[in-house]
């Protein structure tokens, strides 16, 4: 490896610390059929411990003349106590708090996502998530039912769910979609 190289690659792993605020992970979730709008939101990690449940924001169907904008947010909570985010959409109202039972973690998840719909058409993208408990049990969220879930992530390989990064469209003129996209980051 030359000088520009290992620069490089230092600059990078450095730049990859300090975003996830010294905090190591082991893995990021993914899934294929996220929406292709709005961009990416700071990653977001529980200081400390994984996340043991999350709670969804989301806007109601709106009806024939209206925009449906579907999920507009996630928060994990944190064993630790706290709540993260990443981006956040502006529309709708946070939904009911879902849990996994004592002393189990997220550890994968799916997406409900609407695909794009063409120009003429109202885009929804994102519309609910569901994720698996590491016990097995299964929680979805508060969202709704405009298009289809897609695979499930894989799981962390080892620990649980500790941090978070959404997709997000901002206000656009026109069609709003919302959020879009999410990435699970895993620690041991």
């Amino acid at each position: 490896m030359d000088l520009s190289t290992s620069a490089v690659v230092f600059l990078y792993l450095t730049y990859r610390l300090c975003e996830a605020g010294d905090r190591k992970y082991n893995s990021v979730l993914t899934v294929p059929n996220g929406g292709k709008w709005g961009e990416w939101g700071k990653i977001e990690f529980c200081p400390s411990g994984y996340a043991s449940g999350f709670l969804v924001k989301y806007a109601v169907p709106q009806g024939f003349d209206g925009d449906d904008t579907g999920l507009n947010g996630i928060r994990l909570l944190c064993s630790s106590g706290e709540v993260i985010q990443s981006s956040v959409g502006i529309w709708g109202g946070w939904g009911e708090v879902r849990k996994c039972p004592r002393k189990a973690y997220l550890v994968a998840f799916s997406l409900r996502v609407e695909p794009d719909k063409g120009k003429l058409r109202d885009d929804t993208a994102a519309s609910n998530i569901d994720f698996n408990c590491g016990d097995g049990t299964r929680l979805e969220g508060d969202g709704f039912d405009i298009g289809e879930y897609g695979p499930w992530s894989k799981r962390c390989p080892a620990g649980a769910i500790c941090g978070i990064q959404t997709k997000v469209e901002g206000l656009v003129a026109g069609d709003n979609t919302g959020l879009n996209d999410v990435k699970f980051f895993c620690c041991d």
